[in-house]
């Protein structure tokens, strides 16, 4: 009996450490060959010039993925964005309120310069706009509408590192959308993962 006591503690012994190693060199292949998808995340603000309207800020997040087997400097950026744009005049009480969320799927190619990285990029968006008008004294109490359309996008930018993970960027982005257009200048951080 102690004999075999002796046996299974001396055959654990030997089996531990081959088996720590064995488990070593199977993590670090694994690690290796499953690449982070979600490099980075942005989180930008925008000066919007909407067709027929003035200036005003819209919100945006959006992530950045580099799925295995793509082009090496080539990232897809799901995002939404959002603006919301009210006017009112008071003299003939009227109140408009325009709204635009918008779920973006852009593929971003980004050159790699030293110091700092400009991009180009195209993409696709839906766009939830919504109009709402309030004007009683021209017959109009309240009145309502909201549509969701499709369209195309466009931006160029650049991307300046601030620290470790953390870069700054500027950009110019362009959506299409049927009977109205947008051109955003976009300013923003982004986290790299």
């Amino acid at each position: 009996m102690r004999n075999t006591a002796c046996s299974l503690a001396l055959a654990l012994l030997l089996a531990t450490p081959s088996a720590a190693a064995s488990a070593t060199t199977s993590a670090t292949p694994s690690t290796t060959a499953h690449p982070r998808v979600i490099t980075g995340v942005d989180a930008l603000t925008s000066t919007v010039f909407q067709e027929g309207q003035s200036s005003f800020s819209g919100v945006a997040l959006r992530f950045r993925l580099h799925p295995a087997r793509m082009i090496e400097r080539l990232e897809l950026m799901p995002g939404i964005e959002y603006w919301r744009n009210s006017s009112s005049l008071k003299p003939y009480d009227i109140e408009s309120v325009r709204k635009d969320a918008t779920v973006t799927l852009e593929a971003r190619y980004a050159f790699n310069p030293k110091g700092w990285q400009p991009y180009v990029g195209a993409g696709l968006g839906i766009h939830f706009l919504s109009t709402r008008v309030r004007a009683p004294s021209f017959g109009l109490p309240d009145a309502s509408d909201s549509v969701i359309k499709g369209g195309l996008a466009g931006l160029a930018g650049v991307t300046l590192g601030l620290t470790g993970r953390l870069d700054n960027f500027f950009e110019l982005e362009y959506h299409h959308i049927p009977d109205s257009r947008q051109l955003k200048i976009n300013w923003g951080l982004a986290y790299r993962l």
